[in-house]
């Protein structure tokens, strides 16, 4: 049954334009929020890379590594479990149930943070050796165990405020975090140089927990003794949890290896050629994930019973998500070169074709990232362990295979193999656990904006520089007309009424 209704899609003139409204606004949120963030961090990332570097670059994200996997570990996945268990007491409408979940994730959050961080600090000097191949970095690591307490403990409000759907509140703490880590980063690595890093990423995930924090309080919810709930509620965060840990550790685990390959086969240089396409690959795609991850998420997992709604709501967000990022990857392609330029430095130009694969690669994880959801929403734990298992070992492999034989390009390669890989699975786990289709608009859509990605990437590879920009940036221009009218025409109620007008005006 619901194979037939999820392959069906209406008119746009009847499209379920509440839906698309609401996906669209608050993608509008985030994106807002993430627009500053982006412009935050590039001001970051350009004082970086002026003061320190590809190298400098290159540490920069290694640290940060560092910090995710032991954070991935140290959380044991309670922020993931706890948003899937705070939006499914949400969705009951129980004050006492979201009370109690959110007394929950907030006290175990603390009790695994305070381990977390002593744990890393206590093995600072076997973790630089693992990294680094010396134990000069082991004053660094250790203070990155602070870095790793205040990231599980900025995990639990983040997750309270995503469970509950507190968009707006969510996107001011965010935006409010960044910016306060980017004055203590820039600040602290004129003070100190290569030396400020580690203490400006402590800073960094400081700001991150303070401000999460202080927005969480303006949540109403009932309060409930945090023993309590942690004995009521900590076996199911936990058991769910441990899945999500493993994903999480499968997938950062999976970055720090590639980067280890890249550092021992390339060297740091390459290291900060691989950070720099990486950053700017994950900016304009980033703004859609992430806005899927923070509304998107909780709001299928309200309705994770109903399969029919489940895979309406995928088929609403795939679309979206392609409208809105298609257009930026294409251009970001056709651009790399000057992009690359203008957010780090010209020493960095030799990124460009890391970042035209990576930007491939962001596409393809737009395709395929909205049917992940129905894994999470269904709490398939197997299926998810599997499938994040498979994941990494194609991408670590590949890494390994490619990176040695053709440089760090090979990275970029690894990652749109990962992504061709994972598409294919995920529908096929998908499709066994809602009986979801792509729509056939969707598929058409999928396949121009694909097939564009494809023709601006052989253009790049294959032709003259001011050829290849030309038919990209026609590409681009093309793509973001019909997106935008697309979008308008699917919510036109996101447009305010006085602009309406002139907004038909000009779409024509």
């Amino acid at each position: 049954m619901s194979d037939t209704i999820a392959a069906q899609e209406p008119p746009a003139s009847k499209a379920p334009s509440r839906s698309y409204g609401q996906i669209l606004r608050s993608t509008a949120v985030i994106g807002l929020s993430y627009l500053v963030v982006t412009l935050i961090s590039v001001v970051r990332m350009k004082a970086v890379a002026l003061l320190l570097g590809p190298a400098g670059v290159g540490l920069v994200g290694i640290y940060y590594l560092v910090v995710d996997l032991a954070g991935s570990v140290a959380g044991m996945g309670v922020a993931s479990s706890g948003v899937r268990q705070i939006s499914e007491a949400n969705g009951s409408g129980d004050r006492r149930r979201i009370g109690r979940t959110v007394a929950a994730v907030k006290g175990l959050s603390a009790i695994l943070a305070v381990i977390g961080g002593v744990a890393l600090a206590a093995l600072a000097v076997p973790v630089a050796w693992a990294t680094f191949g010396s134990d000069v970095q082991a004053m660094a690591v250790a203070i990155l165990g602070a870095a790793v307490l205040f990231k599980v403990l900025g995990a639990a409000p983040i997750t309270v405020l995503q469970g509950l759907r507190l968009t707006r509140h969510l996107a001011m703490a965010n935006v409010a975090s960044v910016f306060a880590g980017a004055v203590a980063t820039i600040a602290l690595i004129v003070w100190l140089g290569e030396k400020g890093i580690a203490p400006a990423l402590v800073c960094g995930f400081a700001a991150t927990f303070v401000a999460a924090a202080l927005y969480a309080r303006k949540a109403d919810v009932e309060p409930v003794p945090a023993g309590e709930a942690i004995r009521d509620q900590m076996r199911p965060l936990l058991r769910l949890g441990f899945v999500f840990m493993t994903s999480a550790l499968l997938t950062t685990g999976a970055a720090y290896l590639i980067r280890i390959i890249v550092l021992h086969a390339e060297g740091v240089h390459a290291a900060g050629l691989y950070q720099s396409a990486w950053g700017i690959a994950s900016l304009y795609a980033g703004f859609v994930l992430q806005a899927m991850g923070t509304d998107f998420y909780p709001r299928v997992t309200e309705v994770a019973s109903d399969n029919v709604e489940v895979n309406r709501l995928v088929n609403e967000q795939a679309r979206v998500s392609l409208l809105l990022a298609g257009p930026g990857v294409i251009a970001t392609i056709a651009l790399a070169p000057v992009v690359l330029a203008i957010f780090y430095s010209s020493a960095f130009t030799d990124a460009q074709a890391l970042l035209r694969w990576f930007c491939l690669g962001m596409m393809l994880r737009v395709v395929a990232w909205p049917m992940g959801y129905i894994v999470l929403a269904k709490g398939a734990e197997r299926p998810f362990f599997w499938t994040e298992v498979a994941a990494a070992v194609v991408q670590v492999g590949l890494a390994a295979l490619l990176v040695p034989w053709i440089g760090v390009d090979g990275a970029g390669l690894a990652f749109v193999g990962l992504y061709v890989w994972h598409t294919v699975i995920i529908y096929f786990v998908a499709r066994g656990l809602s009986g979801f289709r792509w729509s056939r608009g969707n598929m058409v859509l999928s396949l121009v904006y694909v097939g564009a990605t494809l023709v601006t990437m052989a253009g790049c590879f294959f032709l003259d520089f001011w050829v290849a920009t030309g038919i990209g940036a026609v590409l681009a221009a093309a793509t973001g007309l019909y997106s935008l009218r697309e979008v308008l025409s699917l919510a036109p109620e996101v447009v305010p009424k006085a602009l309406r007008p002139l907004v038909r005006k000009v779409l024509g």
